[in-house]
């Protein structure tokens, strides 16, 4: 059985007073033994948090208790691990940061697109569709026919925008109009915040997939599927295919990218020391760390020990989905 349940959640609301709410909650989530990190902006609330079943419905229902967040969705999974070792309800600009001021969600995102009408809206041709993602996660799923902007933090995507909305770029005006835009990201919360951007460009038809990837892939039985490839996510998994069950990519313990059964096969591939992503982006001395690290976690498991130093790289990953991207 299970012992602990993970909570994803995030909702863009008004939260002038969200200073105020860190030293409760922070206090509240402790005495539940909860762990792991929400973020607090005037903006809304947004982070992952696992502990014990009964504390986390706690802590949802002590969220819930303020009317500002009485409808606050959250997505969970169980598991027979701890993915976080402390609570953080850390202060922020942004829930998740793009770097542009004066972008509202609450109330200049665009359309909602259920997922099972998702297909027909992508299938027009004079619907642009842009992943949202960082470049690492659409390197192993996307959809079909999607834009990949490159990004390798989601504060990159405002730039490049503008820049295909020059003349030689796919988001040019067409006769004199823009063009329809649908948007995508893991969970949601990255496509209400750049589809309320593209609104503030002139981009008046735009729409994002409710839910998420996750909640399609949950929704649409495969034979129908545009998804092409896994999804990756920020946890112990990695990856989840169409049936969101694990998926075939592992964890680089230096960058924390996905890596392939090929990518392993490459002499760039030491396991916890590098892949072929990373081999030339650290130092030598970086590497011979890392190379300890990975002789630490091979002893602990001669003994049949857990080694923290494995659940801090998948830990560090969610933490920095949680500021920089999330779901």
């Amino acid at each position: 059985m299970s012992d602990f349940l993970t909570a994803a959640l995030y909702k863009f609301v008004d939260l002038p007073d969200f200073a105020d709410l860190q030293a409760p909650l922070q206090a509240f989530c402790e005495s539940h033994d909860v762990k792991g990190t929400l973020l607090l902006a005037a903006e809304g609330i947004n982070g992952t948090i696992a502990g014990p079943e009964a504390g986390v419905r706690a802590v949802l229902a002590h969220l819930r208790a303020d009317p500002r967040l009485a409808a606050l969705e959250h997505k969970e999974a169980h598991s027979d691990k701890a993915p976080f070792y402390r609570m953080k309800v850390r202060l922020k600009q942004e829930i998740v940061t793009m770097g542009v001021e004066g972008i509202n969600p609450n109330r200049m995102a665009g359309q909602y697109v259920k997922p099972q009408d998702w297909n027909a809206l992508i299938s027009d041709p004079d619907v642009v569709l842009i992943d949202t993602r960082n470049d690492y996660e659409v390197s192993i799923g996307t959809f079909e026919g999607a834009i990949n902007p490159a990004t390798t933090s989601f504060s990159e995507l405002p730039d490049w925008v503008r820049r295909e909305m020059g003349p030689e770029g796919r988001l040019q005006d067409r006769g004199g109009k823009k063009p329809k835009v649908a948007m995508f990201c893991t969970g949601g919360i990255r496509c209400e915040k750049s589809t309320a951007f593209m609104r503030t460009q002139g981009f008046d038809e735009v729409y994002h997939l409710e839910g998420g990837i996750l909640k399609y892939l949950e929704t649409v039985p495969e034979a129908q599927s545009s998804w092409r490839g896994e999804c990756f996510v920020f946890d112990e998994r990695v990856s989840v295919d169409h049936a969101l069950q694990p998926g075939h990519f592992a964890l680089c313990r230096s960058c924390r990218d996905p890596v392939s059964a090929e990518d392993k096969l490459s002499p760039l591939y030491v396991e916890g020391v590098s892949c072929p992503g990373c081999h030339d982006k650290t130092t030598e001395a970086q590497k011979e760390g890392f190379r300890e690290r990975q002789r630490q976690i091979a002893f602990a498991q001669q003994r049949n020990e857990r080694h923290i130093g494995i659940k801090r790289g998948l830990a560090a990953k969610q933490a920095e989905a949680t500021e920089k991207t999330s779901l």
